[in-house]
């Protein structure tokens, strides 16, 4: 008889593992994605969706937060904050604002909004240690540098760096603002340089390399790093390229510069967005006009790009793409036709193919929890 118990006790054990080991399969199977986006039209404010792993798709949508257009999102360093600006000139005379929400079981509480101190803000970063959280004003032309406190809300009074006195003969459109080394860094479409910052005295100052210069007219709009910061590229929107900047010390040059929409594409196109693989191997950016993911082959030895192609995003105007933390997969946000399109990457070439795709009224911003 105690032969028998036993072999009971362990069968329940077993089963009961089992049970359990499928449960936890099933959580590392889904991800939490959020996206912003423009409420002109039908869309309420920032969505949350369940994304499959297995499948590539994307369900449940519901309504994080009712808030008007969060063109832009970002989670604290810790992901228990979610800072969403809203693009707008009239949260007062002329500004902006930015709202923080604590992050509880993938809900959305909001604490507080304030004002970015410049109109239609359209970037939120925020530093590795999650104490300073850096607002782009694009058509404010300035960036408003908030200091973050233990549980993610913002101080009031940031300090202001104000891109409309650097070049009088042009008009400043502060575009993407990135913590990057201990430095600030910030792409200004409208002046075709990126500035850098270092933090002094507890204010950003003009770092020793003050800034980074694109051709005239290209229009500077998102950058990343390589792994091993040795290589900044940058995106520009009005001249569809990318340019690559190689660091030597403390400083970044232009080693080469290259299109990103095909040589026989007629009409407009401007690009969005751009993102690494997690493995650094490749690059892709978004082509608003000519509709495409443009993909590059990183050389390992000299950081420069070789074109691999260009996929449909079976959509109109992409925005914002992410790539979900699996590494699988690429959501894509198409603004104009109102729908998100997931495409599966081929993790060794880095070519995609169409998955999925799910209607949402413009979405700009996609941010995996």
């Amino acid at each position: 008889m105690k032969y028998k118990a036993i072999v009971v006790v362990l069968i329940t054990i077993t089963t009961l593992c089992i049970i359990n080991s499928c449960k936890v399969e099933e959580v590392k199977n889904e991800e939490v994605l959020f996206v912003g986006t423009y409420t002109d039209g039908d869309s309420e404010g920032i969505y949350r969706f369940n994304f499959n792993l297995d499948t590539g798709e994307l369900k449940n949508k519901v309504v994080a937060a009712k808030i008007k257009n969060p063109s832009y999102i970002a989670f604290s360093t810790n992901g228990s904050s979610l800072y969403a600006v809203s693009e707008v000139d009239d949260f007062k005379k002329d500004d902006g604002s930015i709202t923080t929400f604590t992050v509880k079981d993938t809900t959305l509480v909001k604490v507080n909004e304030q004002s970015t101190y410049g109109a239609n803000p359209c970037y939120v970063g925020v530093s590795e240690n999650g104490k300073l959280v850096a607002v782009a004003n694009y058509t404010g032309g300035n960036v408003a540098i908030y200091n973050a406190l233990e549980d993610g809300s913002l101080k009031p009074s940031p300090q202001v760096i104000d891109h409309k006195r650097i070049d009088t003969s042009k008009t400043a459109h502060a575009h993407m603002a990135s913590f990057l080394n201990d430095e600030l860094i910030v792409s200004d479409l409208g002046l075709d340089r990126i500035k850098k910052y270092s933090e002094l005295n507890g204010k950003f100052v003009a770092s020793n390399q003050k800034e980074l210069v694109v051709a005239e007219g290209a229009g500077p709009r998102h950058f990343v790093t390589s792994a091993n910061g040795e290589y900044l590229y940058v995106i520009n929107e009005l001249n569809s390229t990318i340019t690559v900047f190689k660091k030597d010390g403390d400083k970044y040059y232009g080693i080469e510069t290259l299109d990103t929409v095909a040589s026989d594409f007629e009409g407009d196109s401007y690009c969005a967005d751009l993102h690494l693989s997690p493995d650094g191997k490749f690059l892709y950016g978004t082509n608003r006009g000519e509709n495409t993911v443009v993909i590059f082959k990183i050389d390992d030895t000299t950081g420069k790009l070789k074109l691999l192609g260009r996929e449909s995003v079976k959509g109109d105007w992409p925005r914002n793409f992410t790539i979900d933390p699996s590494g699988k997969y690429v959501l894509v946000a198409n603004q104009r036709s109102n729908n998100i399109v997931v495409f599966k990457r081929d993790i060794e070439n880095g070519t995609l193919s169409f998955v999925s795709q799910v209607d949402l009224p413009s979405p700009v911003c996609l941010k995996f929890y």
